[in-house]
């Protein structure tokens, strides 16, 4: 049996003392919220594969897990999608997407992407994304209002879109497809 001299035990003392105060400082760090990232051109879209840059519509992406892995998605449909599914949703930490009342369709900027906790969501307009139906995504409720004029659709917030939602749109461009 080996006797700890006063000597061992401080040393002990102090180096775990060291490695639990590195790892709280660790997870202090980890708490920054992260921001929002470029979409590359060559980025595929986590749910479906496809080439993001090379479809019209808001984009979106979302940050999970202790280690803050991005995840980018072709349209605001695939974000909800895979943010929907209820093993991803507690793991998830922050989610943006394009704020289409400063973004062009066709080629939304990056520099206009918003927390899409916070957004104001257009479901079953006109305009279409990457597969079809899609959700435009705005910071202002009165944005959204204005988008709908034009284009038709309902106005939802965040916490309001649903898989019905996202099916329902799929669904009527399914049938319109086999016409």
């Amino acid at each position: 049996m080996q006797i700890l001299t006063p000597f061992k035990t401080i040393t002990v003392s102090l180096f775990v003392l060291f490695f639990l105060t590195a790892c709280s400082n660790e997870e202090a760090t980890e708490q920054t919220n992260n921001t929002p990232v470029a979409i590359e051109s060559g980025d595929e879209c986590h749910l479906c594969g496809m080439v993001i840059a090379e479809f019209p519509g808001p984009k979106g992406e979302l940050f999970e897990g202790r280690k803050s892995h991005v995840r980018k998605f072709c349209s605001t449909r695939d974000l909800m999608s895979w943010y929907l599914q209820p093993e991803n949703r507690p793991n998830t930490k922050e989610i943006y997407v394009h704020d289409m009342s400063r973004s062009d369709w066709n080629s939304p900027s990056d520099e206009h992407m918003i927390n899409a906790r916070e957004a104001w969501f257009v479901a079953g307009s006109s305009m279409k994304g990457a597969m079809g139906p899609t959700l435009a995504s705005f910071a202002q409720k009165d944005a959204a209002e204005k988008f709908v004029t034009k284009h038709g659709g309902t106005v939802l917030e965040f916490k309001a879109i649903t898989m019905e939602i996202l099916n329902t749109g799929s669904a009527m461009n399914m049938g319109s497809m086999h016409h």
